[in-house]
């Protein structure tokens, strides 16, 4: 009975299973980084729209228009909030009415699924804030 040549068979398996386990672990870490990336994108742009929220129209305030925003300022303090947590994010402010909305982006690098061509993802977060004055109504 002869025997096979079977040098190198368990070298090719493990050099698979490795490509393999390297793989999975890439998707669980750097799945683990983009859910985080992906929540601190919406988490700031929601601080973002609630700076820019407290930028209220003095005149219009004060001529008793309670909620009306600076449009110009509510935007530029959003962006301002935006350039302080993540000077590589790009911000998109819009205010309207009583409402500021900002939509935020930014690239997070991944770790190990770099080793497979996925450098980076880009994270996109949307929030919004409307302003609001105090007491609405009275309690009797």
């Amino acid at each position: 009975m002869r025997r096979r040549n079977e040098s190198g068979q368990v070298t090719a398996f493990v050099a698979i299973f490795m490509v393999a386990l390297i793989g999975l672990a890439g998707l669980v870490l750097d799945g683990g980084v983009a859910l985080a990336a992906r929540r601190r994108a919406g988490n700031e742009a929601q601080a973002a729209a609630r700076a820019g929220a407290e930028m209220l129209d003095e005149n219009a305030y004060r001529n008793g228009n309670m909620n009306a925003l600076d449009a110009g300022a509510a935007e530029q303090a959003a962006a301002d909030y935006m350039a302080r947590a993540d000077r590589g994010a790009a911000v998109q402010p819009n205010a309207a009415g009583d409402t500021v909305t900002v939509d935020v982006s930014f690239d997070q690098p991944l770790n190990i699924l770099g080793v497979f061509g996925v450098g980076s993802i880009t994270a996109r977060g949307h929030g919004s804030a409307r302003t609001a004055h105090g007491i609405t109504q009275e309690n009797g």
